[in-house]
């Protein structure tokens, strides 16, 4: 498959609540983390591909990519995530999805890419049919400062910060955005 000079982010900072407090990468999903399912998905995609995570980076990085901790302390939201793998990407076009979605689509890189050549819009955000899902987006690496000022004015919720800086869309299978959140949700699909 040809890359298309894209670094991807898989998200995987966030607290777990929902999962019982689990770091939900390496909730296991047919008998293998969750993490190791988008790994095999994206990887063939990508130019690069980092993880952002803020607790068992050791365990991460024995996966052979490289991991960093959002930038600011605290679990402070998926913004902060996103700001984190935006300043860490090599690239100038990042791919971010959550660590929850093993189903994602093995031409996710290559469809934002072509509604990006097309619209030239800075963010291009996945919709599923119905309703974008907003943790798995294309952003433009350039758009680093202004997010860090958004978050330090505040601001935390995604979908109003992609509107801010002029977003599109590209519609998906919703099976391929499908994420867990709970663990009652995965036992309920085995």
């Amino acid at each position: 498959m040809s890359k298309q000079g894209v670094t991807v982010v898989i998200l995987a900072g966030g607290q777990g609540r929902r999962m019982g407090g689990q770091d939900k990468g390496w909730v296991e999903y047919e008998g293998k983390p969750m993490i190791q399912h988008i790994l095999e998905r994206l990887t063939p995609q990508a130019d690069e591909v980092i993880i952002i995570a803020n607790r068992n980076q050791p365990d991460y990085e024995a996966l052979g990519v490289p991991v960093f901790a959002d930038f600011l302390e605290g679990f402070q939201g998926p913004l902060v995530g996103i700001a984190t793998g935006l300043k860490e990407a090599q690239y100038d076009l990042v791919v971010f999805v959550p660590c929850d979605g093993p189903f994602i689509s093995p031409e996710l890189v290559k469809a934002f890419s072509e509604q990006y050549k097309r619209f030239k819009k800075p963010v291009i955000v996945a919709n599923d049919g119905n309703r974008l899902q907003p943790m798995v987006v294309m952003i433009e690496k350039q758009l680093l400062p202004h997010l860090l000022q958004s978050i330090e004015a505040g601001e935390r919720k995604p979908d109003r910060w992609y509107a801010s800086v002029g977003m599109d869309e590209v519609s998906f299978e919703p099976q391929s955005l499908h994420n867990f959140n709970t663990l009652d949700q995965i036992n309920i699909i085995k």
